[in-house]
């Protein structure tokens, strides 16, 4: 079965800092595009950060640019997102995801392949 699970989520306060990691099983890494997408509850998901896996262009949404910063390690099948600067709004249940279509698109959710179970994080005053 092929699985993408993520880990290092947790509490925070504003300013600090987070690493997540979404690590692969067989064949779930894609070759062409992994993606970082969050939610809160009541609200869409929402992408955050795409790679192009071979290339290794980087795309993030507006409200993260400059301090989020999503890298891979494809050797292992691994895919980080490294969060500096956290605010309140930043909260939320965090996804990592294989994409296969319109990697440039952050904010798309019609092409994703696979989805993880999500890690939360949560950043206080």
């Amino acid at each position: 079965v092929q699985r993408l699970e993520e880990s290092g989520g947790g509490s925070v306060q504003a300013g600090g800092s987070l690493k997540l990691s979404c690590t692969a099983s067989q064949g779930a890494y894609s070759t062409y595009c992994m993606a970082w997408f969050r939610q809160v509850p009541g609200k869409k998901r929402e992408g955050v950060a795409r790679i192009y896996v071979n290339v290794r262009s980087t795309y993030y949404a507006d409200s993260v640019k400059g301090r989020f910063t999503i890298s891979q390690n494809n050797a292992a099948n691994t895919l980080y997102l490294q969060m500096n600067n956290l605010k309140q709004e930043d909260t939320g249940m965090y996804y990592c995801a294989s994409v296969d279509l319109r990697c440039d698109d952050v904010a798309d959710l019609e092409n994703v392949e696979l989805w993880g179970q999500g890690t939360q994080v949560t950043v206080s005053p």
